[in-house]
C-alpha cells in the first residue's frame, strides 16, 4: 500500500482540515489522467467551453489580455453594454487588454467594470479603495489607470465594499436587460474557489439551487488553504498580513454568465506549481457545490491555463 495522504490522513492534524464534502480520492484520480489527455472533452462541458494551453507565462498573458479586449471591442461595436465581473489574480493579462485596446483605438466608455471580490474583516469593512493592498487600487494601477481617456466612467467602475456589493445583482440584471452581454473573467483558487466563494459554503444548502441562488457574501469566512494561496502568490509569504475573510459575489452572478475567461498560471518555477490539482479538477471532478470551480466548465467560453500545470503531477527531488 502507497504512504499519501489518503492512506494516512486519520488521525493526523490534517484530519477533518479538508472541506467536507471534498472526495480526496476522486481529486486524486482527476491528476492522475496523462497530461496531453487535459484538453479531452467531458460529458458536462458546455458545448463552446474551450480550456487553452499557454507554453509560457507570456503566452498566457498575451492571449487572455486579447481576449477581454476582445469582447470590450465587439460588444461596442454591437452597440451594447458590456458587463465583466473582474478579478485582482491573474493580473499580467490587464496590460495586454490595455495594449491591444489602445492599439485598435477602442473606448471603454461602455464596460461597467464589477470587481468579484476584497479584503475585509469578519463585518466586511474594507481597506479605503486609495490604499496599497486594497483590490480598488491594483485594479486602478494595472487596467483603469493606463487605460486614461478610454477608460470607463467612475461610476461604471464597481468594488466589492460592504455597501456596493448587494447592489451588483440588481446593476448588472438592468444593464443585461438593456441588451449588455455578462463576461466572468476569473482565476481558480488553491481550494478550487471562484471569486473568494469557498468549498465550505456549500454545507449550509440542502440543495445546488439554493447554492447557486447565491449572489454575494460580506465578510466570508475564508479556508486555510486560501489564507495560505494567497500568502504564497500576493503577500512574498508573509501568512500574517493576509485577511480571513473577504467580501465575495456568488454563484448567482458568476454562474450568469453569457461567457466566460478563466486563466490557471500558478506556476512556481522549478517544476513546481500550486494550481494544477485546481486545474484539474476544475476540468474534470464534475458540477459539484464543494468544488466551486467545478461549474465553469458548463458556461461558454475559454479557460487559459499554463501548459506545464498539467503535470505530470508526480513528486520530484529538486
Amino acid at each position: 500500500m502507497a504512504t499519501t495522504l489518503l492512506t494516512t490522513i486519520k488521525g493526523s492534524m490534517l484530519d477533518g482540515f479538508f472541506p467536507a464534502g471534498w472526495d480526496l480520492a476522486k481529486m486524486d484520480a482527476c491528476c492522475s489522467n496523462p497530461p496531453e489527455t487535459i484538453c479531452d472533452r467531458q460529458p458536462w462541458w458546455n458545448p463552446r467551453f474551450e480550456p487553452v494551453p499557454c507554453e509560457t507565462l507570456e503566452e498566457f498573458d498575451i492571449k487572455m489580455g486579447h481576449e477581454i479586449a476582445m469582447e470590450i471591442r465587439q460588444t461596442g461595436q454591437d452597440g451594447r453594454p458590456c458587463i465583466m465581473i473582474l478579478p485582482v489574480g491573474p493580473m499580467g493579462m490587464y496590460k495586454w487588454a490595455v495594449y491591444f485596446l489602445k492599439e485598435w483605438d477602442v473606448s471603454c466608455k461602455h464596460l461597467h467594470g464589477f470587481n468579484m471580490d476584497e479584503w475585509s474583516d469578519e463585518k466586511g469593512n474594507t481597506l479605503p479603495g486609495s490604499e496599497p493592498g486594497s483590490f480598488e487600487d491594483a485594479m486602478g494601477q494595472a487596467f483603469y489607470g493606463p487605460l486614461a481617456g478610454a477608460a470607463p466612467e467612475p461610476n461604471q467602475r464597481h468594488f466589492a465594499t460592504k455597501d456596493a456589493l448587494p447592489r451588483y445583482a440588481e446593476q448588472i440584471k438592468e444593464l443585461h436587460d438593456k441588451g449588455g452581454r455578462l463576461t466572468v473573467v476569473f482565476g481558480i483558487g488553491r481550494a478550487m474557489h471562484i471569486a473568494f466563494w469557498e468549498p465550505h459554503f456549500a454545507a449550509e444548502f440542502d440543495s445546488v439551487d439554493k447554492w447557486k441562488a447565491q449572489t454575494h457574501r460580506i465578510g466570508a469566512r475564508l479556508h486555510p488553504l486560501t489564507i495560505e494561496q494567497n500568502a504564497i502568490t500576493s503577500f512574498k509569504s508573509r501568512t500574517t498580513l493576509v485577511p480571513c475573510y473577504a467580501n465575495t459575489v456568488g454563484p448567482g452572478l458568476f454562474l450568469q454568465a453569457d461567457r466566460i475567461i478563466g486563466g490557471c498560471d500558478g506556476a512556481l518555477g522549478r517544476g513546481m506549481s500550486w494550481q494544477g490539482l485546481s486545474l484539474w479538477c476544475t476540468l474534470r471532478y464534475g458540477p459539484d457545490p464543494w468544488v466551486t470551480s467545478s461549474f465553469m466548465p458548463t458556461l461558454p467560453g475559454r479557460l487559459f491555463f499554463l501548459k506545464e500545470l498539467a503535470g505530470p503531477l508526480e513528486p520530484e527531488c529538486n
